[in-house]
């Protein structure tokens, strides 16, 4: 039996794509190519005992998606396949909509055809309703900001009701932020174009790819004003996928929190990167954005009593193999 990853050349998908085929699992990979590149296939190979069976084909096209389907005997689905920028979702939320909530719903539609009813999701720390008090439990009021939040969130709910009455088995893991990359340094973040995420931001500007670090906001309620995350490594977050899949005895529609209980805020992260990095970091102050939020923080109690996972790398591990990724190439 085999696992269908979508989107596994994108930053978390690759890394999982490596864990579940280091574990000796069967994997074929789908992705689009729409915000990844061909190239990492080749450092993908490189890095698991046998080449992996890839697909250039979005997950929309169902004709295509189908004959994928046929032509391997499948055991679940490990759900990548979306556009995550959320400043970007505000300004194109019908694209959107179309892309993570229409072609989730093709590749749901396919699986219930083809009666593969196991799925591991890609979730965020954004469906939490920020009225809630952090660090938030899975069972907090669940409300979203923007529009990339809100397809997660729909995402979910359309699991749930696909657990119900379609016998699926869901998993959604609601990530917090993932940095890092793996420790070969030949796979990690690289984004196309200007990052929308703060460490490969700060990245581009230790290597003077760009002038300097725009902090949104330095009067939220916290420690030094600036707002506070999660930042978790990503081959924490990869080894929580073969942790979830494999416990086959849970509920038929799960959620988890996926961070480390730890925290840090922007000019933290920057003052870390400068430290490890030894280079200097200028930053500006800038005045907030309307989608983000002062405190976005996870109990990831739950996760280590059911899944037995625990992060294990801290956010300077983290740092310390992005900038190696990126020094790499």
């Amino acid at each position: 039996m085999a696992l269908l990853i979508t989107w596994w050349l994108g930053y978390i998908g690759s890394h999982t794509a490596v864990v579940f085929a280091n574990a000796w699992y069967d994997v074929v990979l789908v992705d689009n190519l729409s915000n990844s590149k061909r190239s990492v296939l080749e450092h993908i190979n490189s890095l698991t005992p046998k080449p992996l069976t890839f697909y250039h084909c979005d997950i929309g096209d169902q004709e295509a998606l189908s004959k994928i389907f046929a032509s391997h005997s499948l055991d679940a689905v490990i759900h990548f396949a979306a556009y995550k920028a959320v400043g970007e979702s505000c300004e194109k939320p019908f694209v959107y909509y179309k892309n993570n909530i229409e072609g989730s719903l093709a590749l749901f539609e396919l699986m219930d055809r083809y009666n593969v009813k196991h799925i591991i999701f890609s979730s965020s720390a954004t469906v939490y309703d920020q009225t809630c008090i952090p660090p938030f439990l899975e069972t907090d009021r669940l409300g979203t900001t923007n529009p990339y939040a809100t397809t997660k969130l729909v995402i979910e709910h359309l699991l749930h009701d696909l657990a119900l009455h379609k016998w699926f088995r869901a998993v959604c893991l609601r990530y917090f932020n993932p940095i890092g990359a793996h420790p070969s340094w030949t796979i990690g973040e690289d984004p196309a174009g200007i990052p929308n995420n703060l460490l490969p931001y700060i990245f581009r500007v230790a290597d003077w790819s760009l002038a300097k670090v725009s902090v949104f906001g330095n009067d939220y309620v916290t420690r030094d004003g600036t707002w506070v995350r999660d930042y978790i490594h990503v081959m924490d977050i990869a080894q929580a996928h073969i942790l979830a899949y494999e416990k086959k005895w849970l509920p038929n529609f799960e959620t988890f929190n996926i961070g480390t209980g730890e925290w840090s805020t922007v000019l933290e992260i920057i003052d870390l990167v400068q430290k490890i990095t030894g280079k200097e970091i200028p930053y500006e102050l800038a005045p907030r954005r309307p989608w983000d939020v002062a405190v976005l923080l996870p109990n990831p109690d739950k996760a280590k009593r059911i899944l037995w996972r625990e992060a294990i790398r801290t956010v300077e591990d983290a740092i310390h193999d992005g900038w190696k990724f990126i020094q790499w190439f």
